[in-house]
């Protein structure tokens, strides 16, 4: 493959198969409806050295993604069997494709959320984790805004709303989201990140509820934190709120306990 000499990227670096092979797609400036499978198979092969710098799960998802562009790049050069040419056969490429489509929308959707952060000033020059001056300290791997954005973009897709086409506008403030949050915290001062969008009904609840997260991080009174790496994120309450911080007006969606 063409790569400047010595130089090979990081598996690291991509959040999954998927994403190394849009970066190998756009490289190649192919469309992703005719994807030269034996190319991509042949290049995504070649970067599969980096699997010894991931941890199992997420080496194995890379050769999951290898044996299956093995198979589509298999069938895509086997003869016509005589007597099988009278339906037309679907594109051995075709599911691949599909999910490619899905990944990058998953994708583009990520980054709206984390430019619509960032036109907010739901930035945090510290980690997200930091802790404030006489917390005690805790093993824990910071969770960044990036890996947040990421993360929601991920339930997004899995709860289906990303794929909605409708869009309802949602004219609840996020003052009731942050006042929702805080009430489970006093209830239950540690959950995970994906436990706060369970039995949100809407799109527009998930996004709410987000900005609300984002805000209340923003102000010292929550903590994102991981025990390791692509394992669970969770939200705990700081011990000590910082004063001057005021309670919203009651929320009119409680998430689930």
């Amino acid at each position: 493959m063409e790569e400047a000499a010595g130089y090979r990227i990081r598996l690291d670096a991509f959040e999954g198969p998927l994403d190394l092979l849009l970066y190998l797609i756009k490289k190649n400036e192919v469309d992703i409806y005719d994807i030269p499978i034996a190319t991509i198979t042949g290049q995504f092969l070649e970067h599969l050295e980096g699997l010894k710098e991931l941890d199992v799960n997420r080496a194995g998802d890379f050769l999951v993604m290898a044996s299956t562009l093995m198979e589509v790049k298999s069938r895509t050069i086997l003869p016509v069997a005589p007597g099988e040419g009278e339906e037309e056969e679907e594109d051995p490429r075709s599911e691949l494709v599909r999910q490619l489509l899905e990944y990058r929308k998953y994708r583009e959707a990520a980054e709206s959320l984390k430019e619509r952060a960032e036109r907010e000033g739901l930035l945090f020059p510290r980690g997200l984790a930091e802790p404030l001056e006489g917390e005690p300290e805790e093993p824990r791997v910071e969770v960044d805004l990036w890996q947040l954005v990421q993360a929601f973009a991920r339930i997004l897709e899995e709860t289906g709303v990303s794929r909605e086409r409708r869009i309802a506008y949602d004219e609840k403030p996020v003052a009731d989201y942050v006042a929702a949050i805080r009430e489970r915290l006093a209830r239950t001062p540690r959950f995970t990140f994906r436990s706060l969008f369970e039995g949100a009904p809407r799109r527009g609840d998930l996004i709410g509820l987000f900005l609300a997260l984002l805000e209340l991080i923003r102000g010292h009174e929550v903590r994102v934190v991981q025990e390791k790496p692509h394992e669970e994120i969770e939200i705990a309450a700081r011990e000590e709120r910082p004063e001057g911080l005021t309670d919203g007006p009651a929320a009119s969606y409680n998430p689930a306990p």
